[in-house]
């Protein structure tokens, strides 16, 4: 399985549809919220959402939307990745609620080599994330700083911390 690109395997226009999604739950929403410590009752009182907004339900905390397509984008665009550089935009288009699917795809919109180390590169790309009938939910733009071939290759291969299988008696 490949997990996340070189600088040369990315192609400027290529767009990656990740795989799979998720069904987000209200657990799951819960936790986000109280992990980051975030007590809007839009997200957590469904009394106070049915009564008081206009969607008449709980919205899932956006930026566990976010969270959540970045992760999905992992294996395509950021598993090699040296560093998140710049998260330039987040929009998040339209609500999602406790039941929805969220699916994602992410862009390659340009690309360039480092101007500071010529073994790394910046790959500007696009997310969008939708929900199970298509309606596009959060897209964000960000720069991502990738290894060329020749760093990895110079730090020891594609998996370089990973220790061998030792069989007893040998």
């Amino acid at each position: 399985m490949q997990f996340g690109r070189t600088y040369e395997e990315f192609e400027v226009g290529a767009t990656y549809k990740h795989w799979p999604g998720k069904t987000v739950t209200e657990y799951d929403d819960h936790l986000f919220c109280l992990l980051t410590m975030n007590h809007h009752p839009l997200h957590m009182d469904v009394n106070y959402a049915e009564k008081t907004t206009d969607f008449g339900k709980n919205v899932v905390v956006g930026n566990y939307i976010y969270s959540l397509l970045l992760g999905m984008s992992v294996p395509d665009i950021s598993g090699k990745a040296i560093a998140n550089l710049e998260i330039e935009s987040l929009k998040h288009v339209a609500p999602t609620f406790h039941g929805d699917t969220i699916y994602g795809e992410t862009t390659v919109l340009d690309k360039w080599p480092s101007k500071s180390k010529n073994d790394r590169g910046i790959v500007y790309v696009e997310t969008k994330g939708y929900k199970q009938d298509g309606t596009l939910v959060c897209v964000f733009r960000r720069k991502v700083m990738v290894p060329t071939e020749t760093y990895i290759k110079e730090r020891g291969g594609e998996q370089p911390g990973r220790p061998e299988l030792k069989e007893q008696g040998k």
